[in-house]
This record gives structure tokens, C-alpha cells and sequence, in this order.
């Protein structure tokens, strides 16, 4: 049993600085548990189409009822191998990704396809395909599931990572994190919540008042 994730999503910036952005787009606010990148191989093939594999070193933070699987000392970090094929010629560029630890917790397979959009050629699509498996037996469906949603959430981290990058490669202000928007959010709330106390003694207050002005006015 696997589960199956089909997306599409799209980069408003064209191809070539989409591609220029993918090489460069950690470190950036969304992808802190992105810890580590290297290339371990790159070549161009006669046909100019770059091939390129990358590790990468991502904090893998495990559900609590999944750590009692495995020893107190395992390691938390995943490690991810990416393969991709560049195509200048034709614009597109294919990514293939997986882990090559804790696979049997869980094994994420990823495949990626940034073309041009074809409704604006000024933008970037993605189209991107996910399996999410487990080999661990009696709770594999709940691993897969878990597993299913943090690979959908860290999708969004990715488009607001990409956006990021774009802005600032050019000369845009990036904009706001999700922990400053976060925390705007927050405050906005404080002040909201303050302000109706606050509303809400001065209607009390004024419900006092006039309730003592009635009693005066009857014992007169």
C-alpha cells in the first residue's frame, strides 16, 4: 500500500529564473529544516542537458508514538539524495528525490517537472508527483498518513521558499515569513482582544451609572 500525491503549482517568474533561483533557494526562512546540501556529481551530456545529484541533510522530526520503534540514540537528521535533468533547449527541468535512511520508517519518493506554463509564458510550472511508503509492520497506514501530510506541508514551505528567493534575486522585498505574519497576527489579536475588554468595562460602567442615576431618581 502506498499512498499517492498529485499536485501542480505555479512560480510567477519565467523558466530561466526559476531554474537560476532552484541552485540558490537555501538557506531561506521556509526551510530551516533544510540543515546541509552537496553536489556529489554533476556533468553535461553531448545533448547539453545538465545532470546533476545533490545530498541534502533534513531534520527528521518523528510522531511520538513512531519513537518507541526505534533506539533513544537514532539519528534525527534524513538524508535525501536529488537527482535532476536540466534541459535549456526545451525548458524544463525533471527532479527525482528520496530518502536513503529510515526507509523503514518511511520512504518518500519524489518526482518534480518545471516547465514553462502554457497559459503564461512569463511563468513557471510545477508539476509534482509523491509516494509515500512504509515496511513497518502493524502501524504502516498510520506512518503513511503522517507522512502524506508533512510532505503536503513542506510543499508549501517550498513554493513560499521559492518566492522568497525570486523576490530577492530580483531586487523585490521578500515577502513576510510566516513567523512574522505570525506574529502580526498575534498582536493584532492582543489588540483586538484588549480593545474589547476595554469596550466592555466601559459598558459596564455606563450600565452602572445609569443604574445608580434609576436608583436616585426613585428614592427622590
Amino acid at each position: 500500500m502506498v499512498k499517492y500525491f498529485l499536485g501542480q503549482s505555479v512560480l510567477r517568474s519565467s523558466w530561466d529564473q526559476v531554474f537560476t533561483a532552484f541552485w540558490q533557494r537555501y538557506p531561506n526562512p521556509y526551510s530551516k529544516h533544510v540543515l546541509t546540501e552537496d553536489i556529489v556529481h554533476r556533468e553535461v551530456t553531448p545533448d547539453q542537458k545538465l545532470l546533476s545529484r545533490r545530498l541534502l541533510t533534513k531534520t527528521n522530526r518523528m510522531p511520538r508514538w513512531a519513537e518507541r520503534f526505534f533506539p533513544a540514540n537514532v539519528a534525527h537528521s534524513v538524508y535525501i539524495l536529488e537527482d535532476s535533468i536540466v534541459d535549456p533547449q526545451n525548458q524544463t527541468m525533471t527532479t527525482f528525490t528520496w530518502n536513503i535512511n529510515h526507509a523503514r520508517l518511511m520512504v518518500v519518493e519524489e518526482r518534480c517537472v518545471y516547465c514553462v506554463n502554457p497559459e503564461n509564458s512569463g511563468w513557471t510550472e510545477i508539476r509534482r508527483e509523491a509516494w509515500v511508503s512504509s515496511s513497518l509492520f502493524g502501524v504502516s497506514r498510520a506512518v503513511q498518513e503522517f507522512g502524506l501530510a508533512r510532505f503536503k506541508s513542506n510543499v508549501t514551505k517550498t513554493i513560499k521558499g521559492f518566492e522568497y528567493i525570486l523576490a530577492k534575486l530580483q531586487g523585490e522585498a521578500p515577502s513576510k515569513t510566516l513567523v512574522e505574519t505570525a506574529k502580526e497576527a498575534t498582536e493584532k489579536a492582543k489588540e483586538t482582544a484588549l480593545a474589547a475588554t476595554e469596550k466592555a468595562k466601559d459598558l459596564a460602567s455606563k450600565a452602572a451609572t445609569k443604574k445608580q442615576q434609576q436608583q436616585q431618581q426613585h428614592y427622590v
